[in-house]
């Protein structure tokens, strides 16, 4: 293979990097903040729990919409163009927390600064999923979710131990450097994706790619599934006698994640999304299951890996296979798309879920939760996974 063959097929450029981090700091922000602000409300406004919950999920809730305005307008002012707007955004309305105006203010802050958490994290992964060669998508992608995986893990395993040692505001404060640091880096940012010459009319305008949709359904049932572990793992490790073991759940979630990720993307390339995906269903199923009849620490963490296994993988095959079934020119509303049913289930399940613990307890929704997982694979091989060899076949066709 020459030289410039080598660079073409190359994934992790000095682009791709930037990208990756970019994306990483942002995720960490984003989870830190989730896991740390209802304490800080509860502590310093006298909330009740579910006021604090409201003012967590809140960000969740400006991330979709910020995903769904912006998932074919991306096709229109450009994926780093979006991202110059978010980098704005997101600087401009976190000074916002440093202003003291009240439990109302507060939740505006959280609404529209997850409105440009969502432009910055469509944006950026739009333009990994451009950036990386096509022969190798599936492999770039799973490198790419790692930004995900690991700053949703390391955000909450650090937001607890700041809490511990320094004042929240100092906490945002070491927060909003980082994102500038990384924000210098845009610069290094020189592709970008296929831009429509003129702006969709509104009777035009989608929120959502209708061919990816079906493929979405799945997808939320998995995110449901997945907010039970967000919104209750703590609550059930305390019932359960299992904090110190809790504390480690994602750092070892993520650990799972990290050492399949340079096969499993491979994988999908050369093979498929089935043979990663049914056993990612299965492997999850599993660990919900385990992670509901817990009582030892060690069954607790075996969970956590089964569950690393099965939803870590999902997450950037699923982004993969969405992709692949949109057309090229709209890369960036099916990534949008993903995000937004994979959003709408883990922002809106907690409410429903926490209807269910009073009569089944925080162990017996993560086992009722093995039918959300199981429905999941269903849609899957009806909307996906029994055409996937036709799909493949065509596809390679093309090329």
């Amino acid at each position: 293979m020459s030289r410039e063959m080598h660079q073409e097929n190359k994934i992790w450029t000095r682009e791709f990097l930037a990208i990756f981090m970019y994306h990483f700091i942002i995720m960490f922000s984003m989870y830190i903040s989730m896991v740390t602000i209802g304490s800080f409300v509860i502590d310093n406004y006298n909330a009740s729990a579910s006021t604090a919950g409201l003012v967590a999920s809140i960000f969740i809730v400006g991330v979709l919409i910020g995903r769904a305005l912006t998932g074919q307008q991306i096709n229109t002012v450009g994926a780093k163009h979006l991202l110059y707007i978010g980098t704005v955004m997101f600087f401009a309305t976190y000074s916002l927390y440093f202003i003291e105006g009240g439990l109302a203010l507060l939740i505006i802050t959280r609404f529209l600064n997850g409105f440009a958490t969502g432009l910055i994290s469509t944006a950026l992964n739009t333009l990994a999923t451009i950036s990386v060669p096509e022969n190798r998508r599936g492999e770039g992608i799973s490198y790419f979710s790692l930004s995900f995986v690991v700053g949703s893990a390391i955000g909450p395993f650090l937001g607890f131990f700041m809490m511990g040692i320094m004042p929240y505001n100092m906490m945002l404060l070491i927060i909003a450097v980082a994102v500038l640091l990384v924000a210098f880096t845009i610069p290094m940012i020189r592709t970008n994706n296929i831009k429509y010459p003129s702006k969709p009319t509104l009777k035009e305008f989608k929120v959502i790619d209708r061919q990816v949709l079906p493929m979405g359904v799945s997808i939320f049932f998995m995110g449901l599934a997945y907010a039970a572990i967000l919104s209750f793992l703590n609550l059930f490790a305390k019932e359960a006698d299992l904090v110190t073991a809790a504390s480690f759940f994602f750092i070892v979630y993520a650990i799972s994640i990290t050492f399949t990720r340079p096969f499993t993307g491979k994988l999908m390339d050369n093979r498929g999304a089935n043979i990663i995906l049914y056993p990612a269903f299965i492997l999850m199923a599993i660990g919900f299951y385990m992670l509901g009849g817990a009582t030892t620490g060690w069954v607790l963490l075996t969970a956590s890996v089964l569950i690393g296994l099965g939803y870590g993988n999902f997450q950037s095959i699923a982004q993969t296979v969405c992709v692949n079934i949109a057309t090229r020119e709209n890369v960036g509303l099916a990534t949008s798309t993903f995000f937004i049913m994979m959003e709408i289930g883990l922002g809106f399940g907690p409410a429903f879920l926490g209807l269910l613990v009073p009569s089944f307890g925080y162990g017996g929704v993560y086992q009722l939760l093995v039918l959300s997982i199981l429905l999941a694979m269903g849609i899957y091989f009806i909307v996906y996974g029994r055409h996937e060899s036709r799909s493949r076949q065509q596809s390679n066709h093309a090329r």
